[in-house]
């Protein structure tokens, strides 16, 4: 019958166990309510289970199932310092038997103990407690009366999946039930049963008073085999459990209603007045009972298989003039996001047409057309607006955000998928990669940071815009930003303040990365190195924006560098020294000129910030991304 092993101290999870189960005691150790009611889903569990015990729980233990679905009973014994370490990094669910947020795991029995109401919901345990069913993916509650006693203390678990779950029996046990309930006739039973304990909450005073009060035969059981507590309920004429403290759904009440018992009970017995079983009818309470492990399996396979939906989103103005690879950018997204969501400035090149065709042809391109005034002098405001009114669309448990002018790899839409899947539960939000090729693919940038927001849950606080501290207003009152923000930051809806955000991007990367800008000949190869694992292993983006270096200069001088002026409220006016890219107004900069500006860029830069003028001979470092394109791009014209 036990057959399934617990785990010992020093032994590693087996490959094969895809649910990892931890319980203070188990059958083998203590046959209890709690412990048959989990060696009972054990049994009919289609997965493979790998028990172990509460106390030999440790870190390396967490990082050897990080990848498996927990299921925790009862904890006392679990070192309460890995608790942060299982909600920030495990997926599981949470098995609750009684009150483990009291320190006595009995509010009454707290009240007797000390003479005082438990106030333990406010204190340390209290917190750690919820905290850890917060993070829970699923709460089980033996009755509906314990579930509402903890949501009424901590109603921030309203927010979970909670089930009421009922103690659960093995098929044989409810089998052989029926079985000696019908083997000896009513008219033959005889006596009560008292169950005999030392647990003040479990009340045998109370019951041993009712039995002599009410002059009625009975019968303590205390200490006896499992087997013999059945065989002693089946030929009983009753049962009597009165409890001192609230029992959640104590089996052996269940147990001697199935066997044909009468019963007296208290209101502390809380599963009593549930509508399964306060019947006369044992065949429905037998047939739920036999549903309730098919619904505790179903619903814990419900979230291991649990594939998230992803919302993709851009914005475009005019992209088939700027000659953005909008469409390849679309198309990539669609590899593995259920909606694609763009909203669109109000195009006069074809790009919207372009966009509706698009849209017709799959549904999951969905397009939205909000015209802005971008002859407005502060227009640049309008980019983290239009991105906003994008995100506003999505209706996928998360968000990717993209420019149009950025590509995701084929290779990478799993691992967006899986990313989603095993997404950290106390972060909104994830920054990844950005391949930012310069002049071609044989170079890709260093003098930037290699990373941007990209991943995020689907929260309606979160939106774009400038960060609070960086709002400011021009003379005529319009919005502007100062400098530290282009206008696009992932902010708060209400606070305006920055979204926290995890990143693969370490300090020591960072540190690397400046050692090169500096000259390091081996820091630079480092980077290198790196970088290219990274971009391997974690799904990046691939960033169109100056790989066509004459294009983009035009762009510049048409479009960005207004752009950049406009949003930081700086001198906009076609001067010399307002042109960072020549010594000469704009006015005065011929074709000619870009072509050739951009060849001795490409030759003798691998990037350049253009907060200051490129001299003409300053060289900059770059690195090599052995990966491929994605085929989107390599397959025709960008």
């Amino acid at each position: 019958m036990f057959s399934n092993p617990v785990f010992q101290f020093g032994a590693k999870i087996p490959q094969d166990a895809q649910i990892i189960l931890v319980a203070d005691l188990f059958v083998e150790d203590y046959v209890g309510g709690a412990e048959l009611t989990t060696q009972a889903l054990i049994e009919s569990s289609p997965f493979n289970v790998f028990k172990i015990k509460s106390k030999f729980v440790t870190l390396d233990l967490l990082k050897q199932g990080f990848d498996r679905f927990w299921i925790f009973g009862n904890f006392a014994s679990l070192n309460a310092e890995l608790i942060p370490s299982i909600i920030g990094n495990l997926k599981y669910s949470i098995l609750e038997y009684d009150y483990k947020y009291c320190r006595f795991r009995s509010p009454e029995k707290h009240k007797s103990e000390t003479g005082s109401d438990c106030d333990c919901s406010e204190n340390m345990n209290g917190k750690i407690v919820s905290s850890f069913f917060f993070g829970a993916q699923s709460i089980y509650w033996m009755s509906e009366g314990q579930k509402l006693h903890y949501l009424k203390l901590f109603p921030f678990l309203g927010e979970k999946d909670n089930i009421v779950l009922s103690s659960v029996f093995s098929q044989s046990t409810l089998g052989m039930m029926r079985f000696l309930r019908d083997k000896i006739p009513p008219q033959e039973r005889s006596g009560w049963i008292v169950l005999g304990s030392n647990s003040w909450v479990k009340g045998f005073d109370s019951a041993k008073q009712w039995c002599e009060e009410n002059n009625k035969q009975f019968e303590v059981v205390w200490n006896v085999p499992y087997d013999q507590v059945i065989a002693k309920l089946s030929a009983a004429e009753g049962f009597v459990y009165l409890p001192a403290g609230k029992d959640t759904c104590p089996r052996m009440v269940i147990e001697a209603k199935l066997l044909g018992c009468k019963l007296q009970l208290n209101e502390n017995v809380q599963h009593k007045d549930e509508e399964w079983f306060n019947t006369d009818d044992l065949d429905s309470i037998n047939d739920y009972l036999v549903s309730s492990r098919q619904m505790f399996w179903s619903s814990i396979g419900k979230i291991m298989n649990f594939k998230p939906s992803v919302s993709g989103y851009t914005t475009t103005y005019n992209a088939i003039k700027q000659q953005y690879p909008f469409q390849q950018s679309i198309e990539s997204m669609l590899g593995f996001c259920e909606e694609v969501c763009i909203v669109d400035g109000g195009s006069t090149d074809g790009t919207w047409e372009l966009l509706v065709s698009l849209s017709q042809k799959d549904p999951r391109v969905k397009i939205k057309q909000v015209p802005r005034d971008w002859d407005n002098p502060r227009h640049a405001v309008y980019d983290g607006m239009q991105k906003a009114e994008a995100r506003a669309m999505c209706t996928g448990n998360f968000c990717w955000q993209m420019d149009s002018d950025e590509v995701v790899h084929e290779e990478d839409c799993e691992k967006v998928i899986i990313l989603c899947q095993s997404f950290p539960k106390e972060v909104d939000l994830i920054s990844l990669p950005v391949i930012e090729y310069w002049g071609g693919p044989d170079k890709t940038r260093v003098d930037i940071q290699p990373w941007k927001w990209r991943l995020s849950r689907n929260k309606k606080n979160i939106t774009h815009g400038i960060p609070l501290e960086l709002r400011t207003i021009d003379s005529e009152g319009r919005q502007m930003a100062k400098e530290g923000t282009d206008g696009c930051d992932m902010i708060d809806a209400k606070s305006g303040e920055r979204i926290p955000h995890l990143s693969f991007y370490s300090h020591d990367a960072e540190q690397v990365r400046i050692a090169a800008m500096q000259g390091s000949t081996e820091a630079l190869l480092q980077y290198q190195d790196w970088f290219n694992q990274v971009a391997t292993n974690i799904p990046c983006v691939f960033h169109y924006s100056w790989y066509d270096l004459p294009r983009k200069m035009k762009l510049y001088r048409d479009y960005w560098q207004n752009h950049w002026n406009g949003l930081w409220g700086k001198d906009t006016s076609d001067t010399a020294q307002n042109n960072m890219m020549f010594d000469a107004a704009w006015s005065q900069v011929t074709d000619e000129m870009l072509t050739e500006r951009a060849r001795s860029l490409a030759e003798k830069t691998g990037g350049w910030i253009w907060h200051r003028k490129w001299d003409g001979f300053t060289r900059t470092p770059h690195i090599v991304v052995f990966r491929q394109q994605p085929l989107v791009m390599t397959r025709g014209e960008r």
